[in-house]
């Protein structure tokens, strides 16, 4: 959840409302989006989170990012059908692992793969999605996508060029 802000279709404002409320508002917006589309979900309750990430992988949907605002609350922007998960042909999970880490041993495992192939980086360092932006942006690396998994832990794929 920690991509640019994307522009939203629909918005819900939902503070004051505890879990389930916010999913449940959520869930009925989303359906009536088209593939693609995102709603900005305004909530205050600190379950919010982690049951919208859980129900965005149950759903296909997926939650691209998080602001938090004034007075406690998040806006969430979901989009609408993710088209399923992401294809990659090699896996690197660095949970546990500070940065440089992460980026240090994608690199290694990058040099062995072959153009088109995709790389799935796991890692909970709070400098990692800025620094895995930055060093694709630099590298003419792909970032394919990125999926915050759970509180914290974010799924990167990058593309060999």
């Amino acid at each position: 959840m920690s991509s640019p802000m994307p522009q939203p279709d629909a918005s819900l404002d939902l503070t004051g409302l505890t879990c389930p409320g916010p999913i449940l508002g959520a869930k009925q917006v989303v359906d009536g989006l088209a593939a693609g589309q995102v709603l900005r979900l305004l909530s205050d309750c600190p379950g919010t989170r982690d049951d919208l990430i859980a129900w965005a992988r149950q759903t296909g949907n997926e939650v691209v990012a998080a602001e938090p605002q004034a007075g406690g609350a998040v806006a969430y922007f979901i989009r609408r059908g993710r088209a399923g998960p992401i294809a990659f042909h090699a896996s690197l999970d660095m949970r546990g692992v500070s940065c440089p880490g992460p980026i240090v041993e994608a690199k290694q495992l990058l040099k062995g793969m072959k153009p088109g192939e995709v790389l799935k980086l796991v890692s909970n360092c709070p400098g990692t999605p800025a620094d895995i932006a930055d060093w694709t942006r630099a590298t003419g690396l792909r970032l394919v996508g990125t999926i915050e998994a759970g509180a914290g832990v974010h799924e990167f794929y990058i593309g060999k060029p």
